[in-house]
């Protein structure tokens, strides 16, 4: 297995857990593999995930399994080419024209939204996605917007969960503050050549 690019490790605001995460790069892309463990509602929550985008940061798979309390998880999900979608092998039409996957229980994921929007400061984009929701492990499609504060910050809002806030980033596009949910914990190093600032 090559080494990764990064390792991450959050820790969650709104339950007691932890997040680790590593981004690996590929032959044609990239690949998020991690592992969150934390409690919810008074449920032991255990979730493995891997993403896997192309080259332009466009999900092409993503997979999710574990158990949230004493209920099991295996979730598969898979886009084509033209951002046609499928939920464990079933077609979702209603997920067309995303991009992105967002699991809804780890901040890993917008990495690859915003190294695919490559934003410059002052720039705002809409980024619907395909949205694993937690705890209730259903997919469906979640507007989001981001605009770029700064070289290190971005307005992120998610109208339909009720969610805004600005996010903090590192120079890769590692989610460093993501207020009430998740604070990386991990040492944020400087990112070099090809995988360095969101907007390259």
């Amino acid at each position: 297995m090559n080494e990764p690019v990064a390792v991450f490790f959050w820790r969650k605001l709104d339950f007691p857990g932890h997040d680790a995460c590593c981004l690996f790069t590929l032959a044609d892309g990239y690949r998020l593999s991690g592992a969150a463990v934390f409690m919810e509602s008074g449920r032991v929550c255990q979730l493995q995930y891997e993403v896997v985008a192309d080259q332009a940061f466009r999900t092409r798979s993503a997979s999710v399994a574990g158990f949230v309390g004493q209920k099991a998880v295996n979730v598969r999900i898979a886009s084509s080419g033209d951002a046609r979608w499928e939920v464990n092998g079933k077609s979702r039409p209603g997920l067309a024209g995303c991009q992105d996957v967002d699991l809804g229980f780890t901040p890993a994921t917008n990495l690859l939204a915003l190294r695919r929007l490559a934003l410059e400061v002052g720039e705002r984009a809409e980024a619907p996605a395909a949205y694993l929701a937690f705890p209730q492990m259903k997919v469906t499609m979640l507007p989001q917007h981001y605009k770029r504060l700064s070289r290190a910050e971005y307005l992120y809002e998610a109208p339909t969960v009720g969610y805004r806030g600005t996010l903090r980033v590192s120079p890769l596009g590692a989610i460093i503050e993501y207020p009430g949910l998740f604070q990386l914990e991990s040492p944020t190093l400087p990112a070099t050549g090809e995988h360095d600032d969101c907007s390259s």
